[in-house]
């Protein structure tokens, strides 16, 4: 990339994805596909267009790419292979590096249900409902629902644990520092730049 070029919202996800948001040619394929299309005001194929004309702010307030479900349905149904799925990914990304953590119910649910993962190496429901209850602030929000959920045996009260639940938690572990790694080069790379000029 050109030095004195502007950085753009396409170059920046070009940079992280090799992506190139241009190839996108409008046929809403990947919209009329998304299961999520009709929950948040933009759809993958409006995605795709704001991250070409530069429309950082408007991506960053709109909760549209933070209820992605990357099921990549976007992505198989792509005729042009622009994979819509991972450019939310990468905008994600961008967005929560420059301080934006989305909405907090949705920040909330994915710490909860990884740190079942976490430690259980599966899913236990109860755990996730209490974690995320108390990380939203949603504690009484569909309570009504648990006592038919309960009846019925669709909550466990105790995790079931799976056998390789330490391999699970060293993959964790392993992302952890991979992450923090990354981390570490993005905060020297301005430094080593400015050493170089």
């Amino acid at each position: 990339m050109n030095a004195h070029a502007p950085r753009t919202l396409a170059t920046d996800v070009k940079a992280r994805t090799g992506l190139n948001v241009a190839q996108c040619y409008q046929c809403g394929k990947c919209s009329a596909g998304c299961p999520m299309a009709a929950e948040g005001s933009l759809r993958p194929h409006d995605v795709m267009r704001m991250a070409m004309r530069n429309e950082r702010g408007r991506l960053a307030t709109d909760e549209s790419i933070w209820l992605c479900l990357t099921c990549e349905t976007c992505t198989t149904r792509c005729p042009n292979e622009c994979d819509p799925a991972r450019v939310i990914d990468a905008l994600r990304e961008l967005a929560m590096e420059s301080g934006d953590r989305g909405p907090r119910a949705i920040g909330a649910f994915h710490k909860s249900f990884l740190g079942q993962v976490r430690s259980h190496g599966r899913m236990f429901e109860m755990g996730l409902i209490a974690a995320y209850k108390l990380r939203s602030g949603k504690l009484f929000a569909d309570v009504l629902a648990s006592p038919g959920m309960l009846s019925r045996g669709k909550l466990s009260m105790t995790p079931h644990k799976i056998a390789g639940v330490d391999d699970v938690r060293r993959i964790f572990e392993e992302c952890e520092s991979a992450g923090r790694q990354t981390s570490d080069v993005k905060r020297q790379a301005p430094v080593a730049e400015e050493v170089r000029s």
